[in-house]
């Protein structure tokens, strides 16, 4: 009988060991798969901060990863929220000279502007002419209007990728601090507007606050205004037959019937410049260029026009064709030789060091 009973002891004290394990088990895989899912619907519900600061987690994380995120989270944005620091220039009532190509010949001359020099030292003089010349077009040699066009154009591209590149700078430099002034904060506010992104989307925001290869958009104005002759370029300033359905424009004199559209007019050369740069970091066609750019950026290799301008075929209606020619507008006029230069610091940036 004792036997009987030690065995079944045995048999019972066993059963509840196994009993408390599994029960012991099955609370820790509860445990750790319920709390993720309690912490992310909290974060979601309790937390109400307009900004929460997640800088550090958010750069280690997401930022400095390859994977590109762009697109999965987008604002819903319109042409007048995305360009509406540019429409309110565009309503200056300042008006501006336009000067004949003599006359701005004899200012390069003077302040010994030219292309080799550009070339040899990347150095741009800051020479900001807010109109093309009219007799742009009666300039018989090619090679001297192909001059006074990249001449004009240069330092206005330049201008606009330094902007972005300072505000590039000072996004990395929000993203890295532990903390935010509000000013910081109205800073970001402003640029998710302006980018069409999201609040708080700040890995969409670093892929579309980048600069475009300056080869790259002087083969854009080149192709689009026929080196500074078309009708768009000389009444509008359109550098780039940006279209529009909002804002004041031109109307293409063989539009297709039903076609509203526009080529948006601006009140100065650098504005159009600014919207060029504005539509292909914002446009949901050029997401693949953002890509393609963002990709270069993570191999720490320079922005290539050749690589980048592959994924402007829908551009134009001609596309596979544009890319051709943009490519052949590059290399013939040895583009690439302007993509590394910098602009000079102006007299007003001078004084203002003094």
């Amino acid at each position: 009988m004792k036997k009987i009973k030690k065995s079944g002891f045995l048999k019972n004290r066993a059963f509840n060991i196994v009993s408390r394990f599994f029960l012991s088990a099955l609370f820790v895989v509860s445990f750790f798969y319920v709390t993720p899912i309690f912490i992310n619907f909290a974060g979601k519900n309790f937390n109400n901060k307009e900004f929460t600061n997640n800088s550090k987690n958010i750069l280690n994380n997401t930022l400095n990863k390859d994977k590109l995120l762009e697109e999965e989270s987008l604002a819903e944005t319109n042409e007048i929220d995305l360009l509406y620091d540019i429409l309110e220039e565009n309503n200056s009532e300042i008006n501006l000279v336009r000067y004949t190509t003599s006359e701005i010949d004899s200012l390069f001359k003077e302040v010994n502007y030219n292309l080799k020099d550009v070339r040899d030292s990347k150095l741009v003089k800051p020479i900001d002419i807010g109109l093309l010349p009219n007799e742009i077009k009666k300039i018989s040699s090619t090679k001297k209007r192909k001059d006074m066009f990249i001449k004009i154009v240069l330092p206005l591209i330049v201008k606009e990728n330094n902007k972005i590149r300072i505000d590039r700078k000072r996004l990395f430099t929000i993203l890295n601090k532990n903390s935010n002034t509000d000013i910081e904060k109205k800073w970001l506010e402003k640029k998710y507007k302006q980018y069409g992104v999201k609040q708080n989307d700040l890995s969409t925001l670093k892929i579309r606050m980048d600069e475009i290869p300056v080869s790259l958009a002087i083969a854009q104005a080149a192709k689009e205004t026929g080196w500074g002759t078309s009708r768009f370029a000389l009444k509008g300033n359109a550098l780039f037959g940006q279209w529009t359905w909002s804002g004041e424009g031109l109307k293409p004199k063989n539009a297709e019937e039903g076609k509203d559209h526009k080529v948006m007019k601006f009140h100065s050369l650098q504005l159009s410049v600014r919207a060029y740069l504005r539509n292909l970091n914002t446009h949901s066609t050029y997401k693949n260029l953002r890509k393609a750019r963002t990709e270069l950026r993570n191999q720490n290799k320079s922005l290539d026009s050749i690589v980048l301008s592959k994924h402007l075929d829908k551009y134009a209606e001609t596309g596979n064709k544009y890319i051709e020619v943009l490519q052949k507008i590059i290399d013939q006029n040895n583009l690439k030789d302007f993509d590394e230069a910098r602009l000079l610091p102006s007299s007003k940036d001078l004084e203002s060091l003094i």
